[in-house]
């Protein structure tokens, strides 16, 4: 595997944990409440950006975006 594609999804992996633990969610329910409002589309558009951003940046990133795609979360 590419190492640039590993390094990516290894992140989307840690970011959808990091949402779930900060949201009181299980892992599961992050992915499907990130998958559904377009927050994995979000984070892996703008991986060179995110990525160089701390996890409590990017979950309020997350957060907000999700939430003006129709979230409940804030």
């Amino acid at each position: 595997m590419d190492p640039d594609v590993k390094n990516k999804v290894e992140y989307i992996i840690a970011v959808i944990s990091e949402f779930a633990a900060a949201h009181s969610l299980n892992t599961l329910q992050a992915y499907r409440y990130l998958e559904r409002f377009k927050g994995l589309d979000f984070v892996s558009r703008f991986y060179n950006v995110e990525h160089t951003l701390s996890f409590e940046d990017v979950i309020e990133d997350l957060t907000a975006y999700c939430h003006r795609k129709g979230g409940a979360l804030v």
